[in-house]
Order: C-alpha cells, then sequence, then structure tokens
C-alpha cells in the first residue's frame, strides 16, 4: 500500500496518455511504409486522431480497470496483471473506435503492435515509480491524532506494513484521552498541530477518536493542516485502505454520504453486464458435464429434487429465485424454521459435502446470472429471514443490496465462512468495501482469487 498524490497521479496518467499514442505512432510509421496511396490522400492528417482515439481507449480502460484511482501501488507482478488486462481491454475499444475513421480497417492493423508496446513501456514507467517505492521514495509518513485504544490499533495497523509504504512519526494528544500508546512517542503538546505536522514532516494526520462532538477535536488547526496539503483520514478510511473493509463500529452515515466510492453509473453498470453475459455462457458451456455429473451423483444417493430453490433478497432488497445444486436432506428444514449452514453440518450428504467443497453447488446460479438477477461477483445473497435479523442487529447492513449479489464476492475470497451474527458482520465490512469500491479490475481479482480457494478446498462447510 504506497500512497500517490493526486497530483502525481494526474501526471502519470497524462505521461500514460502520451505513451499510448506515441506507441501508435511509431507502429503505424511503419505500416504507413507501405500504403504509400494512402499518405497521398491525406491519411496522415487522421492518422493523428487515430493516435489520440488509440491513447484515449487506453486511458479509459486504465479507468474501468481503477489503475487511474488514487490508491495502491501493488506489487510488480500484480502491477503486470492489471496493465495487461487494462491495455487488452483498451485495444478492444480502440478496435470498435477505428470504426468511424477513415481507412478504419487499415488503423486497424497497427493495433496488435502498438499494443505491446504500450504495455512494455507502461511497465517501464510504472516500475520506474515502484522502484522509487521501494527507495522509500514515496513512503508517507502519518501522524495519529489521538493516544487511546483507537489510535493503538492504529500503530499495530501502521506496523504491519513495510517501511517503505508508510511510517508513524508520532501521536499527537487530545484533551481527555487516556494513553494506550509508547510515551517517546507522544508529540508534546506545547507546540499546535500545524507545528508538529511541519516539523516531522508528516504527509497525512489519521483521526483516532471516535467521539468528536463538544469541541473535542482541533478542528481549526485540522482544517490549516487541510489547506496546506496535508491529507486528514478519518477511521473508516484508514482502515478501508489498509485491510480492504469498511469497520462497521467506527463508520457513520456522514462518512458513506460525503465520502467518495459507491459509483453505481451506467458506464459500470453496461461493462458489469457485459462481463457477467460473456463470462456465464462460457462457464456455462465447459462446465455442463460437470453439471451432469453433479446431477447424476445427486440422484443415485438422494433422489430428487435435483435443484435447490430458495428466496433471498436481491438487488434493492428485492426477493429472487436462486438455484443451487440439492446438498442437503430433503427434510432439511423439515419443522419449518430458517437455519444457517455449520461445519460438519449433519443434514449434508456425501455427495452434497464434496460439490460444496468444490463449488459445483453454485454451478446453476448461472441461469441466475444470465437472467439478470446475480452478477459474477458481488456480496452473497441471503434469505429474506436472515436478512431481517441482521439489518436490526448491524448498522448498515441494507447497503450490500445497492449491487447485484453475486456467485462470489470480496467477502468470500477474504473470510472464511460463518454461520453467526458476528460472522455476519465481519463479512459486511468486506462487502461494504466491495460496494464502495468496486471496479473490473477488483472483480477479476476476486474471481482468480476464487480459484484458489475452491481448488485449496477453503472455506468448506
Amino acid at each position: 500500500m504506497v500512497l500517490i498524490f493526486n497530483q502525481r497521479l494526474s501526471l502519470v496518467a497524462l505521461l500514460e496518455l502520451a505513451l499510448g499514442g506515441a506507441a501508435l505512432f511509431v507502429i503505424f510509421g511503419f505500416v504507413m511504409s507501405n500504403h504509400a496511396p494512402v499518405i497521398a490522400s491525406g491519411a496522415p492528417q487522421v492518422f493523428g486522431s487515430a493516435g489520440i482515439v488509440f491513447a484515449l481507449s487506453q486511458l479509459v480502460a486504465f479507468g474501468l480497470v481503477g489503475l487511474l484511482r488514487a490508491g495502491t501501488m501493488e506489487r510488480l507482478g500484480s502491477l503486470g496483471l492489471r496493465l495487461l488486462i487494462s491495455t487488452t481491454l483498451g485495444a478492444v475499444i480502440c478496435y470498435a473506435a477505428f470504426s468511424l475513421l477513415p481507412d478504419g480497417t487499415l488503423y486497424r492493423t497497427s493495433i496488435p503492435q502498438a499494443t505491446v508496446m504500450s504495455f512494455a513501456a507502461l511497465m517501464l514507467l510504472r516500475g520506474f515509480l515502484l522502484s522509487g517505492v521501494q527507495r522509500n521514495v514515496f513512503s508517507r509518513r502519518i501522524m495519529v491524532l489521538g493516544t487511546g485504544s483507537d489510535a493503538a490499533a492504529v500503530e499495530r495497523a501502521i506496523s504491519s506494513l513495510p517501511a517503505s509504504e508508510a511510517t508513524l512519526v508520532g501521536f499527537y494528544p487530545v484533551d481527555s484521552q487516556s494513553r494506550a500508546v509508547p510515551s517517546d512517542q507522544i508529540i508534546p503538546t506545547s507546540m499546535s498541530l500545524e507545528e508538529a505536522v511541519a516539523r516531522t514532516k508528516a504527509h497525512e494526520v489519521i483521526v483516532a477518536v471516535r467521539e468528536q462532538r463538544g469541541g473535542s477535536l482541533p478542528l481549526s488547526h485540522l482544517l490549516n493542516c487541510r489547506l496546506r496539503g496535508v491529507r486528514i483520514l478519518d477511521l473508516p478510511g484508514f482502515y478501508e485502505r489498509v485491510t480492504g473493509e469498511v469497520p462497521v463500529d467506527s463508520l457513520k452515515s456522514s462518512w458513506m454520504i460525503y465520502g467518495d466510492g459507491f459509483r453505481q453509473d451506467w458506464s459500470r453498470r453496461f461493462v458489469k453486464r457485459i462481463f457477467d453475459l460473456a463470462a456465464a455462457s462460457v462457464l456455462l458451456v465447459v462446465t455442463l458435464p460437470v453439471m451432469a455429473i453433479a446431477a447424476i451423483a445427486i440422484l443415485l444417493e438422494s433422489g430428487r429434487p435435483l435443484i435447490f430453490r430458495q428466496d433471498r433478497v436481491g438487488l434493492g432488497g428485492k426477493e429472487f429465485t436462486v438455484f443451487k445444486f440439492r446438498s442437503m436432506r430433503t427434510d432439511a428444514e423439515r419443522d419449518g424454521v430458517p437455519r444457517w449452514a455449520v461445519t460438519g453440518d449433519p443434514r449434508i450428504t456425501r455427495v452434497g459435502k464434496f460439490i460444496r467443497r468444490t463449488r459445483i453447488d453454485e454451478l446453476p446460479q448461472l441461469f441466475n446470472v444470465l437472467r439478470g438477477e446475480m452478477s459474477f461477483v458481488g456480496p452473497r445473497p441471503e434469505r429474506a429471514y436472515f436478512v431481517e435479523q441482521l439489518s436490526e442487529q448491524i448498522p448498515f447492513y441494507g447497503a450490500r443490496h445497492t449491487v447485484k449479489p453475486g456467485l462470489t464476492g470480496w467477502a468470500q475470497v477474504r473470510y472464511s465462512y460463518g454461520s453467526s451474527v458476528e460472522d455476519a458482520v465481519k463479512k459486511l465490512q468486506y462487502d461494504l468495501y466491495y460496494v464502495k469500491n468496486h471496479t473490473l479490475f477488483l472483480d477479476i481479482v476476486i474471481l482468480i482469487k476464487t480459484i484458489r480457494v475452491v481448488l485449496r478446498g477453503e472455506g468448506a462447510r
């Protein structure tokens, strides 16, 4: 987790835009050398537009994948995967866009080579930035406002990160707070907050104070720091960035209302729907033999029904019927009382145990994806009985219903299977992170992690 200034991110975006255009210009120069009549007809002028289209297509792809978001700069392997996905997606967008230009067919011949060159140039650029990270050039100096238990928790989170990513410079006390941090790291209040930030050269201040009413926070001093370019983060924002979850115990409605993220624009929904349709169609064809074998095994062991149907709560709180291969006895809830499945549940059949561990029981939900009731990635849908209970006990539980439920999700790859309110709270924290930050790249990362979970049999119940 290496933070990058928004200004630096904008500069990187401009450089990548220039690299994308330059790549097409270089490659197209070789192509044009074999098409003299086209040159004579004035195509070079149109070619300028083609270079811009190619560069913008790459930039749009970077945005869809999440490369242009202020946040983290990952390790080289993850960076390479992200760039490979984005440049490939950009090539597809460019291929479609070139159909609108004169001599578009000719320009398309340059796309594969230009994409390869663009990928190589972008890797060099981002690799250079990453080397700066490894030399601590971009290491963030963090000051914590507060000295209580929350401040100590922030210290533990920062200490778990490499020094090249973040450095704790000290704690600035707030009146009436207890002391739960090392005394030698507490900054004396003889200097103002602004002076402390300047002296320690802090890049950001983490506000580790839950009670912010009654003048407990030095708001005017925080404002002065903010106006001087110092980033101010509250506890939810800090934990979101470091742990990939949003803790509900420190979450406020105002943070969700005014904070960044929670994008549900039409372009994101369109891209996600196209991805869902394509992926579900391919996976359905590939897994048909597996589903046929699973159906026969269920039939031989415990008879019909083969498919288990159950109403779940989906997008907007609306109920829909979810499909799964039946993995429990037919009388699993003969008393009519809904129950969570637990580890070693005696209601699960022998075949059911295997198809649950390998997630084969979820494959019929591909039809839910094709019908538009579910997505490939999203919070797992829950039964209305449990949703009603959890909504009463857990704040912001309904936020998970602002996106379509998924076959897999961020909570499923980050947390083991749960069957209690405490587990539901933990999963909600990951679901909130996904709802706030979902991108095509995050979806792909989740799918890759899901494959690992399935192969290792993690979270089986």
